[in-house]
């Protein structure tokens, strides 16, 4: 009896346990695409910013030398 109690115990808390593993593990991935998604549309503005400064940059020195 008392290696029953033991293992439904184990079995219980396995059935609880790994769906909720499982889940967390799941979240946690979304999260992380979601995040690369997000860095790599900043990190792409921030490129196209950085272009159309070096643009305008070259303008001003140009207008300067005349």
């Amino acid at each position: 009896m008392d290696w029953l109690q033991t293992l439904s115990l184990i079995v219980g808390n396995g059935a609880l346990i790994i769906p909720l593993f499982l889940w967390n593990r799941a979240e946690s991935r979304n999260d992380y695409r979601h995040m690369e998604t997000y860095v790599k549309a900043t990190l792409d503005a921030i490129k196209e910013e950085m272009k159309d400064f070096h643009g305008r940059l070259c303008i001003i020195e140009e207008r300067n030398r005349k």
